[in-house]
């Protein structure tokens, strides 16, 4: 979180300049992150060439910079990062659609997980200190009475595959991990198992709720000034998105290798975690609900996840 602050203040001022009309060569612009966000794009990459052009990362801090210098015109980005673009580019950038549920899962080598109780006590491993994994995470245990500080311990690391390494030499601890990562995990020990999936856990919490939210992990947005200057170009990516979406959902095998082709995942292991990876296609109004619902979640948690204030109706692009 703090490295995309400092981003902010050097190259906010980007994003006040034309926006000109579409990329070069009339081509959009599309960042993904490798992973789901990315998976659901195969199709596009695969039919569409002559209309996007694709750039896929391995972390947003190397697509934040395009994005706000305008190399991008259009980026898959985590929720909350989305919200924090917004807030600290007075406006420049509006989410366009959700494409990814929770993709969170606790995993373990034996069977002492069957419930959020069951960590009590626990030694949990995972990535994302200070964004989206940890708000969700503590959100999760406290709603089920656990006190993230004091209750079980928990240890950020760096990377996924530094969780994947302790979880194989502590037998007795847990990680969460994201898909497809939690399926590279099942490959490691014949006794790797998802106990627990975090997106069921948290549609529990809000169960109840009269506006209920759903927990979120990608999102598109999309430049404010492309949108404006090119709003034909914006509604046909949104119809490709979601027919690649649906072409990923219904053709799993054919998708995985497409995935592997592309370098975004190894084609084996995205076969098997397509099924839990929980891509979508959610626009309009529907996603104005969901994402609020869920943005308001984080910064009850903490503020800064969201970028110091939840933002406006302007943030939501609803055709």
């Amino acid at each position: 979180m703090k490295k995309l602050f400092s981003l902010f203040f050097a190259l906010a001022f980007v994003l006040m300049l034309p926006a000109g009309c579409l990329a070069e060569e009339n081509r959009v612009q599309i960042g993904a992150l490798q992973g789901p966000t990315a998976m659901g794009m195969v199709e596009m990459m695969r039919d569409r060439a002559d209309t996007y052009e694709f750039t896929i990362a391995g972390s947003a801090d190397v697509l934040t910079p395009s994005l706000i210098q305008g190399e991008l015109d259009i980026a898959a980005v985590p929720a909350n990062l989305a919200a924090v673009l917004y807030n600290n580019t007075s406006g420049q950038v509006k989410v366009l659609a959700i494409n990814t549920l929770g993709v969170l899962y606790i995993v373990e080598r034996g069977d002492t997980v069957q419930s959020v109780e069951d960590l009590r006590g626990k030694t949990l491993y995972t990535a994302g200190k200070g964004s989206t994994p940890e708000y969700a995470l503590n959100y999760i245990l406290r709603g089920n009475g656990l006190d993230p500080q004091t209750d079980l311990t928990i240890e950020f690391m760096s990377e996924h595959s530094e969780c994947l390494a302790a979880l194989m030499n502590d037998p007795t601890a847990v990680a969460m991990l994201p898909q497809p990562f939690a399926t590279v995990a099942q490959s490691q020990a014949e006794d790797m198992r998802i106990a627990l999936d975090l997106t069921a856990e948290w549609d529990a919490l809000q169960a109840d709720s009269e506006t209920p939210s759903a927990m979120l992990t990608g999102v598109v947005v999309a430049r404010t000034a492309f949108i404006e200057e090119n709003p034909d170009a914006v509604a046909a990516f949104l119809s490709d998105y979601e027919q690649s979406i649906q072409f990923t959902l219904e053709n799993t095998a054919d998708a995985a290798a497409l995935i592997g082709e592309y370098d975004i995942f190894e084609a084996a292991v995205a076969e098997k975690a397509l099924p839990y990876c929980n891509i979508t296609f959610v626009a309009g109004e529907e996603m104005q609900g969901l994402l609020s619902g869920y943005l308001e979640v984080l910064y009850e948690q903490d503020p800064a996840s969201v970028g110091g204030t939840l933002p406006d109706e302007a943030f939501y692009y609803l055709g």
